[in-house]
């Protein structure tokens, strides 16, 4: 049975990121400039905590940028494993940056707010390492493009996880309160996780230790 992916996002600093690991943890985000939502961090505070890491860690730099110049740029400022796009990016702007990148795990978020989200997220799969799903608002105003603490419409998601050939993440509102019944409705290849595992901004170690356990205890069970 295979064993699911926990991604613990809105890392802020080495003491987060090293509990997250202790945990369990598989990846690591860490979330540059955006227009809302919590965890952002310098670029240069994600350089020296992708650095202080041991070379095998899994770090995602989570970017809002909208064209392969700009992502790259940042990307070349803090070299980490993965690159997780938050926003939609014209096609080929995520063609180029598949082509300039191809050994960088590249994740694609979709935000699920209606139907839509399956054809968008089949359509991407091939040109993307990992899918995300999230709640959000890419429309907005003031985008909201992830770190909502809300839920989102887990039929929609399961849809596209039963759909998809490539891995899917689910993320939005998720906590140990909830995770058992996120498992069961979408049954994704893995969780992605903010709000839910902290407690006044901070990651509490309680609340991820019994997230860590629930997850992998229901996958055994199941």
């Amino acid at each position: 049975m295979i064993r699911p992916l926990v991604k613990v996002c809105c890392i802020s600093s080495l003491t987060e990121a090293k509990m997250a690991l202790t945990a369990g943890a598989d990846l690591l985000g860490l979330v540059s400039e955006m227009p809302s939502g919590p965890g952002i961090i310098s670029l240069g505070d994600i350089a020296r905590i992708d650095k202080a890491l041991p070379k095998n860690t899994k770090t995602v730099l989570l970017s809002s940028k909208r064209s392969c110049r700009d992502v790259l740029h940042q990307h070349d400022l803090v070299k980490t494993w993965g690159i997780q796009l938050v926003d939609n990016i014209p096609l080929k702007e995520l063609q180029q940056l598949r082509k300039t990148l191809p050994e960088t795990h590249l994740l694609q978020v979709v935000h699920v707010q209606d139907g839509g989200a399956i054809s968008r997220a089949l359509f991407l799969e091939s040109l993307v390492d990992t899918i995300l799903l999230d709640s959000g608002n890419p429309g907005a105003k003031i985008k909201t493009l992830g770190g909502t603490g809300q839920t989102h419409d887990w039929r929609i998601s399961r849809e596209i996880c039963d759909q998809s050939a490539a891995p899917v993440l689910l993320a939005g509102g998720l906590k140990p309160d909830n995770i058992i019944a996120a498992m069961r409705a979408v049954r994704p290849s893995g969780y992605d996780l903010c709000s839910g595992v902290r407690t006044e901004g901070k990651l509490d170690k309680q609340k991820l230790d019994l997230f860590m356990h629930l997850v992998h205890h229901e996958k055994e069970s199941t």
